[in-house]
């Protein structure tokens, strides 16, 4: 099992469920900060819209050319990139959204039980309050009100409310807002404190981690995968998965599947002592920034910066999410954040905004599990269930196709 993310451990940690003996191998230090840890912390069946559609190309187009917005593409002479974006603005179309819905809602529905199942053997901040997307300008409430409209479609639960019923919702915080949604099958949770537990469930089931290894060598053999090897290290064994999130595509490479994807930068920066705390998560609809209230701290979470393996902080960026939030919550200033270091993290995107997830053309022993961009805490659960299903030959809960890692070859 290569990754020591969220997909790679509820993979290790279901296929252990099943009997399987698992050795995961990370990249970092042991339980060191990989995109799992600062993340929004959010289990989003609300998100059943993929980041590719319609009216995507048009906003990041405008906002390219803001060094504070929440979207950037950083210009490169890369045929990958290329590709990637060719195939996103070929699935940015209304039809794109209607084929692949049902499975974005199954999906989060189905991991956010498993979530529950999980918390009730341990607490790891698992909050079931709802979420509220935040509307500053009456625009952005009737956009946000047709996504809930299709929401209820398809047997979602979504309520818009005004001003005062945001309010109601949630009292502690205060906002100005022209309204919001409220998304009540929505929940959060404390990324670290759930990573930290899931490592102890899979070192406790007899699972095996090892950290600091950088695997770069994939080794075949008789139309199979033999070993992975890296950092002067070989590991064997019958069946092997892919969950290194952004890193992902270079290995898989070697087995010939050109995967594209492209890592999306997002930043976090999370106050130990805000001057308000809101009880719900919520994102700032036009801002695009996630909040999220963690035992007593609070973080805001943002942007998408596609620019490469690149780690390095853009303050520029952080700023567009600082300046964003007295505009919505107006107890905040951007004095409550100076000091504050901002976290950052590479999602792995994938152009159609469906994950990756499934057994590599012409190998029948690989799996990759990679793609989930901003849902990679929230489809954890449910994609290392799947994992450990393929793993042993179990038929899924719902057809998968749609996620087969080959579907662009």
């Amino acid at each position: 099992m290569l990754g020591g993310g969220v997909i790679g451990l509820c993979s290790a940690y279901y296929a252990l469920q099943k009997g399987l003996a698992v050795t995961v191998i990370e990249r970092e230090a042991a339980g060191g900060d990989n995109c799992s840890m600062g993340n929004a912390g959010m289990i989003v069946p609300s998100h059943f819209i993929p980041l590719a559609a319609p009216g995507m190309i048009a906003k990041g187009l405008r906002w390219m050319f803001n060094p504070e917005s929440p979207f950037y593409i950083r210009p490169r002479l890369d045929p990958a990139l290329a590709r990637w974006a060719w195939l996103f603005y070929r699935h940015s179309t209304a039809g794109h959204v209607e084929r692949t819905k049902d499975l974005l809602r199954d999906l989060n529905l189905e991991s956010r039980r498993l979530f529950a199942e999980l918390a009730a053997d341990e607490d790891f901040g698992l909050a079931k309050r709802g979420m509220l997307m935040l509307c500053k300008t009456a625009k952005g409430l009737d956009e946000e009100a047709a996504v809930a409209a299709a929401a209820r479609e398809i047997g979602l639960e979504a309520e818009v409310v005004d001003a005062a019923g945001a309010a109601r919702l949630d009292p502690g915080i205060k906002m100005e807002v022209e309204g919001a949604v409220y998304f009540p099958q929505d929940c959060h949770l404390d990324p670290a404190r759930f990573m930290s537990a899931l490592r102890r469930r899979v070192l406790g089931m007899g699972g095996e981690i090892v950290s600091g290894v950088e695997i770069d060598t994939l080794e075949t053999r008789d139309g199979k995968v033999d070993a992975l090897a890296g950092g002067g290290r070989r590991f064997e064994g019958s069946q092997f998965v892919i969950a290194g999130g952004s890193w992902s595509p270079s290995l898989l490479r070697q087995a010939g599947l050109k995967l594209p994807l492209q890592a999306g930068k997002g930043y976090s920066l999370t106050l130990a002592a805000p001057p308000e705390l809101p009880q719900l998560c919520s994102i700032f609809v036009e801002a695009k920034v996630a909040i999220t209230p963690m035992a007593g701290s609070l973080r805001f979470a943002g942007t998408m910066e596609v620019g490469g393996l690149d780690l390095s902080v853009n303050p520029s960026r952080v700023r567009g999410i600082v300046k964003s939030v007295n505009a919505y919550f107006p107890g905040f200033s951007e004095s409550d954040f100076a000091g504050i270091k901002p976290w950052a993290g590479l999602r792995p995107v994938s152009p159609d905004g469906i994950p990756y997830l499934g057994k590599v053309p012409n190998l029948p022993n690989l799996i990759a599990a990679t793609g989930h961009a901003m849902m990679g805490l929230s489809l954890g659960p449910v994609s290392g269930r799947l994992v450990a299903g393929m793993l042993t030959g179990e038929t899924a809960f719902r057809p998968v196709e749609q996620m087969a890692p080959g579907r662009f070859s």
